[in-house]
């Protein structure tokens, strides 16, 4: 048996470092990534965990004019439902904030996972069907913090209809949609989410219950 690396406290703080500086991008510049560096950073998420090493993550790259114009239809006719879900300051406050960047991300690709994968042989996943799921977030969760250490930035879309995206992207009906996912060089950096700087909400303390 190997003796497992050692971290020392420098690489350790600049661990913390890159974590907080890891934000939702909105706002990207049109420069498009370097050759290789997608491939790179995918290569990377597929080290994250997952149930049963079953790699349930499916990366659908999203490059053609028409989907990416249907995807952004999508988004504006939940953007507008959601705005009309809300009233008085808060639908005023919601108005003003940058939800999704893709008007301008040079690299767009949803994520799915493969609930029907016969790779991990079920292990783990009887009890916890769900994990297929998690495993998924753990790859996007992998490939944001590499991303980021290499200057790159993403951004979340999430007001979207998971039918519809499934259907421009002609997914198989047995892969579920995890989420859809801007990628690009940020126009601007800040160390605190647009969310608390806009007052939409404040980071709390971890909630902790002993049991």
């Amino acid at each position: 048996m190997t003796s497992g690396p050692e971290f020392p406290d420098d690489f350790r703080a600049e661990l913390v470092n890159l974590f907080l500086w890891r934000r939702d991008v909105r706002r990207f510049k049109p420069t498009p990534l370097p050759e290789g560096a997608l491939e790179r950073l995918l290569d990377v998420a597929s080290i994250a965990p997952s149930v049963g090493l079953s790699q349930p993550w499916r990366f659908v790259m999203v490059e053609s004019a028409q989907c990416r114009a249907a995807v952004r239809a999508c988004f504006e006719r939940c953007n507008a439902e959601a705005l009309a879900s809300f009233g008085g300051e808060r639908a005023a406050l919601y108005a003003r904030l940058k939800l999704a960047g893709l008007n301008e991300a040079p690299c767009q690709f949803a994520v799915f996972a493969d609930r029907a994968t016969e790779q991990g042989h079920g292990l783990g996943r009887l009890t916890m069907s769900a994990t297929i799921e998690y495993s998924a977030v753990m790859a996007i969760h992998t490939f944001w913090l590499a991303a980021r250490a290499e200057g790159i930035g993403m951004g979340w879309v999430s007001i979207l209809d998971p039918a519809e995206i499934a259907t421009i992207l002609d997914a198989p009906p047995e892969w579920t949609l995890i989420g859809y996912f801007c990628v690009g060089y940020p126009s601007e950096n800040h160390s605190v989410p647009e969310l608390e700087r806009e007052g939409w909400e404040v980071r709390r303390a971890p909630m902790v219950i002993r049991r």
